[in-house]
């Protein structure tokens, strides 16, 4: 049976229409809480993050309300890449966390993601458990005035997460010499991506990074990969980097402007974790995945298998098969060595790795 109100990825929709009214959201958060509150009964913590979208300021207060209105306990990071609010919901032992966003869609759209303690997006088995609570009378869920959520704005969201991304690579990783072109999309990784990639050493050229909450994904990020297939060539760049609103999808290009899909950096990381020794059982991409991807793992005895559509599908197929890699053609790529979801920076930074190693290796 489908879900009433969470699609493929989350709740998504046009803002003041349907679901993505603060009416709404007020519910969501209500409904929501309620279900994790009585999972894990210790903290009683919510994380929320969001994109750069405009409808963030009327939508991310009415989801708050909702919460600490069941006895949630919020903590609020402002703009934040989608897996960097999975990393620090897991870290910081929280009941739950939301990400606010409608990831490459146009800004007059929004939505939300939801994640469990684990980092791991919602199943739909508990999607439908919370999406009766939602259409339950809100008073069984209200709670005593006494026992009301507390609110705490933190400010080093972005600090935390990049933190956690360089915890993965050796301390000795860095990108001095390297020019790079990154299109933030106007969104959710216009800090943290630039930041960490120049606190790596890196000449870093910046598209999209001066969201003013209308121009998410407008003629820029993953979904316009000509911006960065242009810049590279003008600026003489070895590499470009594209996320989309929330930064969970990465396209690149190389240094002569050739576009690289999600499909093609699976092919490139999959072929190289499998030298190493690092790939696990194999990969996993969807029913939109390249006949191209599969022959070519086929012929490097590297097993496929697909999923339905949606990255928390294809993590819930590596997991159940104990496969560390996966993704889609649109770019939502998993490390599942690293990450529980798809994160742009995260396999920006491993497709940098390898090629420093591939440079180092060269130079000797």
């Amino acid at each position: 049976m489908k879900n009433k109100y969470f699609g493929t990825d989350g709740i998504r929709g046009t803002v003041n229409k349907g679901n993505i009214t603060g009416e709404k959201f007020f519910k969501f958060g209500l409904a929501s809480g309620t279900y994790f509150k009585n999972q894990k009964k210790t903290k009683q913590i919510a994380v929320i993050a969001k994109d750069t979208r405009l409808s963030g300021y009327t939508l991310e207060p009415a989801l708050v309300s909702g919460l600490v209105s069941g006895g949630m306990h919020v903590f609020t990071f402002g703009p934040l890449p989608t897996n960097g609010l999975a990393m620090l919901t897991k870290s910081m032992k929280a009941n739950m966390g939301i990400m606010i966003t409608a990831s490459h869609n146009p800004f007059i759209d929004n939505g939300l993601k939801l994640f469990g303690p684990d980092g791991l997006k919602l199943s739909d088995k508990i999607e439908k458990k919370i999406e009766k609570l939602i259409d339950t009378n809100i008073s069984n869920q209200l709670t005593n005035p006494k026992f009301l959520g507390r609110v705490k704005r933190l400010e080093d969201g972005n600090d935390r997460y990049i933190k956690i991304l360089k915890n993965n690579f050796p301390k000795e990783f860095k990108l001095k010499g390297m020019k790079i072109v990154l299109d933030c999309a106007n969104g959710a990784g216009y800090k943290a991506a630039p930041k960490l990639l120049r606190e790596l050493g890196a000449n870093v050229i910046t598209l999209g990074d001066n969201p003013n909450g209308l121009n998410i994904n407008k003629n820029c990020g993953s979904t316009y990969p000509s911006k960065i297939k242009a810049a590279v060539k003008k600026y003489k760049a070895q590499v470009g980097i594209s996320f989309d609103g929330d930064a969970d999808r990465i396209i690149m290009c190389d240094e002569k402007g050739k576009i690289i899909d999600g499909d093609q950096i699976i092919a490139m990381l999959a072929k190289r974790w499998k030298e190493k020794k690092i790939l696990k059982g194999g990969v996993v991409g969807t029913l939109m995945s390249n006949y191209g991807l599969e022959k070519f793992l086929k012929n490097r005895n590297i097993k496929f298998l697909r999923s339905k559509v949606g990255d928390r599908y294809v993590k819930e197929k590596m997991k159940r098969f104990n496969f560390n890699l996966g993704g889609e053609q649109s770019g939502h790529i998993i490390l599942g060595k690293f990450a529980t979801t798809g994160d742009g920076l995260l396999v920006a930074l491993e497709v940098l790795f390898s090629l420093r190693k591939k440079e180092k290796q060269a130079n000797y």
